[in-house]
C-alpha cells in the first residue's frame, strides 16, 4: 500500500510517498518527493507512483522475456522458426479477424491459409480478408524501414482492396462509431492534426519507452484515432507487433476469447483519456502469455 511519509530536517517538514516492494525475499522502500505540503490531488499521485513502480518490475520480466526469446531462436533450426512463425501467423490472423466480426474458426483459418481450402457455407469477404491479412503479416516481418502514415495506409489498402476497395486505404472523410462501445472516435477534420501528433510522439518515445509499453501504446493510441472506415483494430494490432518484432521481442496474439477484458480496458482509457487501464492490461497480457520464458522471480 502507498503511504504518506512525513520527514523533519532542520526544522522543515518534508512529504513522501512510499511503498515497500519485494525482491528475491527482501524488503525495498521506494520513496518520491511530494513537496512540503501534501498536494490535493494526492489520490491520482498515490496510482501514479503505483503504476510507475508497476511497471518497472514488468521491465524486468520483458528485459528476461526477450533475452530468453533470442537464446531459443538462435537455437532453434531454420525450418523450425519458420514452421513456429507460420503457426504464430494462423493464430493471429484467426483472432484478430475474429475479434472484427469474421466467422472464420481456427481450423477454417488453418485449412484456408495453409492448404487453400476455403470455408464452405461462410461469408467470401471473410476468407479474402483473412488471406489478405495473412500475407499482409508476412510483409510486415520483412519490412526494414518504420511506421509512417503512408505505410499505415498502404496497410488498410492491401487488407481491404478486394472486399472494399471503395474505402480501402483511404482516410475517413465521415464520423463512425465504434460497436459495444461509447467512446465516440474523432470526426474527419480531426484526423489529419491526430495522425501528425500521433507520428510525431512516436518517433520521440521510440528512443526512450521500453518496447513492449511502446507497442501497447502505438495500439491504443492509433485505434483511438480510428483514422479508417474499416480494418482500425487489424492495423492497430499489425503495428503492434511491428515494434515487438523490429526490437526483438516475442509478438503478441490477442485471442478473440479473451475481448472483454479486452475491450474493457479500450474503452476506459478511451472514455478517461487515461493509458494506464489499457497501458495496464497489455503489460499484464504480455507477460502472463510469455511466462514459460521467465525463469527468475522478481
Amino acid at each position: 500500500m502507498v503511504r504518506v511519509a512525513k520527514k523533519t530536517i532542520k526544522g522543515k517538514t518534508y512529504y513522501y510517498l512510499e511503498h515497500t516492494v519485494r525482491k528475491n525475499a527482501k524488503r525495498t522502500t521506494k520513496s518520491k518527493y511530494l513537496g512540503s505540503k501534501i498536494p490535493k490531488n494526492i489520490d491520482a499521485l498515490k496510482k501514479d507512483f503505483l503504476f510507475e513502480l508497476d511497471k518497472e518490475k514488468w521491465f524486468n520480466y520483458f528485459d528476461e522475456i526477450k533475452r530468453n526469446y533470442n537464446a531459443e531462436q538462435k537455437a532453434t533450426p531454420k525450418s523450425a522458426r519458420e514452421k513456429e512463425s507460420r503457426e504464430f501467423s494462423v493464430r493471429f490472423t484467426y483472432n484478430t479477424q475474429r475479434i472484427e466480426g469474421s466467422t472464420l474458426t481456427l481450423q477454417e483459418t488453418a485449412d484456408l491459409l495453409e492448404h487453400g481450402i476455403s470455408p464452405s457455407g461462410k461469408p467470401i469477404g471473410d476468407a479474402k480478408e483473412a488471406e489478405a491479412h495473412d500475407k499482409l503479416f508476412q510483409e510486415m516481418l520483412k519490412f526494414r524501414g518504420d511506421l509512417s502514415q503512408q505505410l499505415v495506409e498502404d496497410w488498410n489498402w492491401k487488407l481491404l482492396k478486394d472486399t472494399k476497395p471503395d474505402i480501402a486505404g483511404k482516410i475517413r472523410r465521415h464520423g463512425v462509431r465504434i460497436g459495444r462501445s461509447e467512446f465516440t472516435p474523432p470526426t474527419p477534420v480531426e484526423l489529419q492534426p491526430s495522425l501528425n501528433d500521433f507520428f510525431d510522439w512516436y518517433r520521440a518515445a521510440e528512443a526512450k519507452a521500453n518496447p513492449v509499453e511502446l507497442a501497447g501504446l502505438v495500439h491504443l493510441k492509433f485505434v483511438t484515432i480510428h483514422p479508417f472506415a474499416d480494418g482500425n483494430g487489424r492495423i492497430s494490432r499489425l503495428m503492434m507487433n511491428f515494434v515487438l518484432h523490429r526490437n526483438g521481442y516475442p509478438m503478441l496474439n490477442i485471442e478473440y476469447k479473451g475481448r472483454s477484458s479486452y475491450y474493457s480496458s479500450l474503452e476506459r482509457s478511451q472514455l478517461s483519456k487515461d493509458e494506464r487501464p489499457f497501458l495496464n492490461w497489455f503489460l499484464r497480457r504480455y507477460r502472463r502469455q510469455h511466462s514459460r520464458l521467465v525463469v527468475t522471480e522478481q
